[in-house]
């Protein structure tokens, strides 16, 4: 049969629970988290920007190759 535990003596409670290491570490893994947050967001809108420049690019290309090759069917057959 499992004992009760005991009452923690005045000594016991005023000792710290966690040592400066323990808290340093989550601050740093805290800050490595805001960093990767910040990032992946700005991954993220820089991917957007990609995406509708290339669009752009594309549209522009198939415009002028539509513009070149309706004037080389209308020099080609004298429309």
């Amino acid at each position: 049969m499992a004992r009760p535990a005991g009452r923690l003596s005045a000594a016991d409670e005023d000792a710290p629970s966690l040592d400066p290491a323990a808290i340093e570490r989550a601050y740093l893994r805290e800050r490595a988290r805001r960093r990767a947050r910040i990032d992946r967001r700005t991954a993220a809108r820089s991917s957007h920007a990609r995406f509708f420049v290339v669009l752009a690019l594309l549209l522009l290309l198939t415009v002028s190759l539509a513009l070149f090759s309706l004037r080389e069917i209308q020099t080609t057959f004298g429309i």
